[in-house]
């Protein structure tokens, strides 16, 4: 008995079984993701999301969810022809369930949170489990939980006086920045490090190591 697998097209992947005298092609199909991102800012990182996965067959970035009108990131996924919805603090907290629904409905296969400011409910851990994923500016578990994002992160780092910083993509939990590690990324903190010039080297990561951790998960 042997088996022979054939993965040269997407709409045709195959694997032939054969047993004795029996040849039997088994034809697979694996359905695409749809994604969803969160994010509060500028959505550097979103667009970065959206350029990268913009001809992959395995995923599609269906829609942005953010808390600010305002931010750079509706600007962006508006450029993209992203659908953009907005949810204020108050909605997330007291509303999880509409927006839970109104995800499941757009069949929403994975959440990356990418520079989201607001804690995710529990709500959300349970109606997708293991299916959000956290970008977060440093490494875990030194430099996380509430309050500690852009340059808070960075100048705790150099007040510290660490000699190496990064990068965490983690699942998300009930607990701000203690899900499971996906993916972690260092860079040299220098003597003579700004917070605005780690700042940069970070994004650098951010841009090239977010897109491997999504592809991790797909």
């Amino acid at each position: 008995m042997y088996i022979k697998c054939d993965f040269r097209s997407n709409f045709n992947n195959y694997c032939v079984i054969a047993h004795y005298h029996f040849v039997f092609k088994i034809y697979i199909f694996a359905a695409m993701i749809n994604a969803a991102i969160f994010a509060s800012g500028e959505g550097t990182n979103a667009e970065n999301l959206f350029i990268h996965f913009a001809n992959d067959p395995r995923i599609k970035i269906k829609l942005v969810v953010t808390n600010k009108d305002d931010a750079g990131i509706v600007v962006r996924a508006e450029k993209h022809k992203k659908n953009v919805q907005i949810v204020s603090k108050a909605a997330l907290e007291n509303y999880s369930d509409k927006l839970i629904e109104f995800l499941q409905v757009e069949k929403i296969d994975l959440i990356i949170l990418a520079g989201f400011l607001l804690k995710i409910p529990e709500a959300f851990i349970k109606a997708f489990p293991n299916k959000i994923i956290n970008l977060h500016p440093a490494l875990l578990p030194k430099y996380g939980g509430a309050g500690m994002y852009g340059m808070r992160v960075h100048t705790a780092v150099i007040d510290n006086k660490e000699k190496e910083s990064g990068i965490t993509v983690h699942f998300v939990n009930e607990e701000y920045d203690k899900g499971e590690i996906i993916l972690q990324v260092k860079t040299l903190v220098t003597e003579n490090e700004t917070p605005e010039s780690l700042a940069k080297k970070i994004q650098q990561l951010e841009f090239e190591y977010l897109p491997k951790a999504v592809e991790k998960f797909l």
